[in-house]
């Protein structure tokens, strides 16, 4: 899987890369090596807004994007929570996709007995 780090109003430093890297190796391992993860990070310059350390991500699979948005105080937490948010997205796309194969290969077992009859 290949990842790109993004930062507005943010330094991307190396110890940042480095987290998003641990962050989502997990994801990494369950989809295609061709998918390609895009993580934006932002700060909310507005003082009212307690949530300002925002962290989107874009993960493109084959046929499917999944998209989560994230915000909190802290840059490492929103980071957190986006690889979990994203992890949940995946592990339910995979899901759909195992139940799908297994009813095509239920209905063509039943189909062949049907013509065989």
């Amino acid at each position: 899987m290949r990842i790109e780090i993004r930062g507005r109003n943010v330094e991307v430093d190396d110890e940042l890369r480095e987290h998003i890297m641990k962050r989502f190796l997990r994801v990494g391992k369950q989809v295609s090596g061709l998918a390609t993860l895009e993580v934006e990070l932002s700060e909310e310059r507005n003082p009212s807004i307690a949530d300002s350390q925002v962290a989107e991500a874009t993960l493109r699979l084959k046929g499917v994007t999944l998209r989560a948005r994230e915000a909190s105080p802290e840059m490492a937490h929103t980071i957190h929570e986006l690889a979990e948010d994203i992890r949940r997205q995946v592990k339910k796309h995979r899901e759909l996709r195992r139940k799908r194969r297994q009813t095509r290969r239920l209905v063509n077992r039943m189909r062949g007995r049907a013509a065989e009859s």
